[in-house]
């Protein structure tokens, strides 16, 4: 029987905050404690921290607002701290899942130590700089990025396309890990018709669904082109816009689609149960490094449109279980989102088939590999140790 690890998360984010990095860690951080792992995460204060006291597994850490993220943290930069308590109590292998302030503070603090580092590539903030106005930094950003990770004995990342694209600017030592879904909490089963009354749809009306955060990263604008295009090639249908998710776009959007429904922030079941009430979905985003929303849709059994990269690269299948369109093709996403509205049949199989494949993407394998890349980089950080 294998030794269990004691493994350091460090990350800024991490639940109950919603978003896809966080729901991925605390996916991860569980299945490892299941398997008999200590693992102890560092991450900044957050408001439902108020009485909550560190220990052993937990060190909370001063964190400053991010801006246009209200809501999120960059953590301090803690290296003393890092170092007085790993020095007390060394940690196996470090996954650090971002590079702001306090993953930088753990990656010199871990190298000082020689503890064995494995990275996350879980966010394309190079791609970000340019919707905020600081294109001017990108280079400088990739950069950094390239530094930070290099000094891993591996990056995991989440798609083929993520890994093609990071080996193309020169990072190393990448490996794939991919996402699963929670196939019992996203379900079919739990459309409601009484949540689609609310929205002022019957049975058969089509809801047309967008589910994640409300940024200018997202590139939602093809949202109102789409639906705009949808309602004017099918005039006889009955079709209703239904955006769930918060964030800094979502007064701009409400003034663009006064027609919409503006559910806000959901979870847990909440969430399944808007997934489940929509019919198609559509995923306009161009800066995903994976894009959990994309399994979580096509598990709820809904008609997903996307675009080709990322998880719509990986598990959708053009026509069979969804549909995609050339990344930056906008006139090819609205073609990819009237299609399948074209008759009911093609709707119902691409829906049936979505949530066939989503079924067998389960957590279990995800997260047997993310054990693999510890133990791997923990012997070998063992192996060079002896060597010295």
């Amino acid at each position: 029987m294998m030794k269990s690890l004691h493994i350091t998360l460090i990350t800024e984010t991490y639940a109950p905050e919603i978003n896809g990095v966080a729901n991925t860690l605390s996916r991860l951080c569980d299945g490892l404690r299941t398997r008999g792992h200590r693992v102890e995460v560092i991450r900044p204060r957050q408001s439902e921290d108020e009485l909550r006291a560190a220990g052993d597994d937990l060190m909370l850490c001063r964190g400053w607002p991010i801006p246009g993220y209200p809501g999120l943290q960059w953590g301090q930069s803690s290296m003393h701290k890092l170092l007085r308590r790993w020095r007390r109590n060394r940690p196996d292998v470090l996954y650090i899942a971002t590079e702001g302030p306090l993953g930088l503070s753990a990656l010199r603090a871990a190298r000082r130590l020689r503890i064995a580092i494995v990275s996350g590539f879980h966010t394309n903030f190079q791609q970000y700089t340019r919707q905020y106005g600081l294109g001017f930094i990108t280079r400088l950003l990739i950069s950094y990025l390239r530094w930070f990770h290099n000094r891993s004995s591996a990056t995991l990342v989440p798609s083929v396309s993520q890994k093609t694209e990071l080996a193309r600017r020169g990072f190393e030592r990448l490996e794939l890990l991919a996402r699963g879904v929670d196939c019992q909490l996203f379900h079919p089963s739990r459309r409601s018709n009484d949540l689609r009354e609310t929205w002022g749809m019957r049975p058969h009306d089509t809801v047309v669904l967008h589910v994640g955060r409300l940024a200018p990263e997202k590139n939602l604008g093809l949202l109102k082109t789409s639906f705009d295009s949808l309602t004017a090639t099918y005039p006889d249908k009955r079709l209703k816009l239904v955006i769930v998710g918060d964030g800094p776009s979502r007064m701009e959007l409400e003034q663009q689609l006064p027609e919409a429904v503006f559910c806000g922030a959901q979870r847990g079941e909440a969430l399944a149960v808007h997934y489940a009430s929509g019919d198609v979905f559509l995923f306009p985003s161009l800066t995903e490094t994976f894009g959990n929303v994309v399994l979580e849709a096509l598990a709820s059994g809904l008609g997903v449109v996307a675009y080709d990269e990322a998880a719509a690269a990986q598990h959708i299948r053009h026509g069979h279980n969804g549909a995609v369109a050339m990344p930056g093709d906008e006139e090819g996403f609205i073609d990819a989102a009237r299609w399948m509205l074209e008759d009911d049949e093609t709707l119902r199989r691409v829906r049936l088939n979505a949530r066939q494949h989503a079924s067998r993407q389960g957590w279990a394998g995800v997260i047997d590999a993310f054990e693999d890349y510890l133990r791997t980089a923990s012997e070998m950080q063992s192996g060079l140790a002896l060597e010295v």
